[in-house]
């Protein structure tokens, strides 16, 4: 549903000749035609004319802040309007400039000004419905701007925290992985240094050998011993079996 925001100009036609000089109140006049033949920017130009001639020309003022609005120039045309509303002091002009002042920082997503503007509209006039309906409209965009930030903001903290996790997660694989390195190169270096000591002492290396063949040798001999030994005791059994006693009778 598209949401109308309203936007008072009921000041354009109060304005009598007593009140204006000639050439103030003819560049209004020649601005409000340009304003509704939607030349904005040449109303624009014909407003502030119209201000050098009488720089407190509230009709001058109000009319700009208009032009400016239409031209998408919110900022300055609230500008304008709060201009206006501090030196006012009539409860219906308060109204009307406090609402066109919301509009424009409404525009300009300005959301806060935008609701407290509303918010001295209906204080100067609380049976203006439009601005009661602007009202509740920037609150709603406010609502929802915020109900996004902290949207986004949960989403930057779930992606933050992630982020730690894998870094984490990261860091403990390269310290797996640089232990790793460092007992593979410890084991390297353990065998390195095995092969630079028997190159250093090839015969210490040779005598090893030579005593592991001269320890088998000896238990070898030491076997062939042990097998004379039994095959003697066992020659030595059977003489004795054979041998017979004779009795002296």
């Amino acid at each position: 549903m598209e949401t109308r925001i309203g936007f008072s100009l009921g000041f354009l036609i109060l304005f009598s000749a007593s009140l204006f000089g000639q050439a103030e109140r003819k560049y209004i006049r020649q601005g409000n035609k340009d304003y509704d033949e939607k030349k904005f920017d040449d109303s624009e130009l014909l407003y502030r004319k119209a201000l050098d001639k009488d720089q407190d020309s509230y009709a001058g003022e109000f009319n700009l802040g208009d032009a400016l609005y239409k031209q998408k120039k919110y900022e300055e045309s609230a500008q304008n309007f709060e201009r206006l509303a501090e030196k006012e002091k009539d409860p219906v002009k308060l109204s009307q400039l406090y609402h066109n002042m919301g509009n424009a920082l409404l525009k300009s997503n300005h959301l806060e000004e935008s609701i407290q503007a509303y918010k001295n509209a209906l204080l100067n006039n609380p049976g203006d419905d439009e601005t009661r309906h602007n009202l509740a409209y920037a609150q709603s965009l406010l609502q929802q701007q915020q109900q996004q930030q902290n949207k986004n903001q949960q989403n930057k903290d779930q992606k933050n925290k992630d982020q730690k996790n894998k870094d984490q997660q990261n860091k403990d694989q390269q310290q797996q992985d640089q232990e790793k390195q460092d007992q593979q190169k410890q084991q390297q270096q353990q065998q390195q240094d095995k092969q630079n000591k028997e190159q250093e002492n090839p015969q210490q290396a040779q005598q090893h050998q030579i005593s592991k063949a001269d320890a088998e040798r000896m238990l070898q001999a030491l076997q062939q011993k042990e097998l004379k030994l039994q095959e003697a005791i066992k020659k030595q059994q059977a003489s004795a079996h054979r041998v017979k006693v004779l009795k002296n009778w």
